[in-house]
């Protein structure tokens, strides 16, 4: 009778009836008929189905605001790979850029973040987010990563006196322990990371890298022309 029970549930459940309906039809329990219907999945136009009226008006705003998402972004990164016809000559440009694309942050949250422990090369990349990003100072943050044997009481007014951005822009350090015994690199000051929030600058990268590709004429197999990742 169970395996009856569970048949007619599947079956029902491939329908697009709700948990409800099935269970006013089976004598079954809400936590079994759970666990026999756990892998079913329903498609996109059973889930609307089964929404309440309320709850209908918010997936239709949350698509539409996921289409008007897909649609801005395609816009920026449009007129960002337009832009490389003009950017390519310029030496800064091309180096930040190719820095950024094998350093850079490629996160689904999609803030511009770039770390590392070389002095000069973080000096090279602000230059880079200021001159040609055109970013204010007072949209960058910066995180240090220290190990505990590097801590400096002043290794937080280096960096921010290095990269001329005032300390109250700067997030609490992350201290990581080590078993090291002593410092082996005396003159070592961490990992500075330069973070900006900005998902319109985020985008705007993804386009100029784009726009670099096919520039160079540069497609690898399993390239595909999409706005995140590239």
């Amino acid at each position: 009778m169970k395996l009856k029970d569970k048949f007619k549930a599947i079956e029902l459940r491939k329908k697009g009836l709700s948990y409800k309906s099935i269970l006013s039809r089976l004598e079954v329990s809400k936590s079994t008929l759970s666990l026999w219907l756990r892998d079913i999945e329903l498609t996109p136009v059973q889930i609307k189905n089964l929404l309440t009226s309320q709850e209908k008006g918010r997936y239709v705003a949350a698509q539409k605001k996921k289409l008007d998402r897909v649609k801005r972004t395609k816009e920026i990164v449009d007129s960002a790979r337009s832009e490389l016809p003009l950017l390519v000559e310029n030496p800064l440009f091309i180096a930040g850029l190719c820095l950024y694309w094998a350093e850079g942050a490629k996160n689904p949250t999609e803030s511009v973040k770039f770390a590392n422990s070389d002095e000069t090369m973080i000096l090279f990349m602000m230059k880079w987010f200021r001159e040609v990003c055109l970013v204010p100072d007072s949209k960058f943050r910066v995180h240090l990563h220290i190990h505990d044997l590097h801590v400096k009481k002043d290794v937080g007014q280096y960096w921010s006196e290095l990269v001329n951005i005032p300390l109250g822009q700067f997030y609490k350090p992350y201290i990581k322990h080590t078993s090291l015994g002593q410092r082996r690199n005396i003159l070592y000051n961490g990992t500075c990371s330069i973070t900006i929030s900005d998902k319109k600058l985020f985008r705007k990268i993804l386009g100029w890298k784009v726009g670099l590709r096919e520039f160079y004429n540069i497609s690898p197999r399993s390239s595909t022309d999409r706005t995140e990742g590239f």
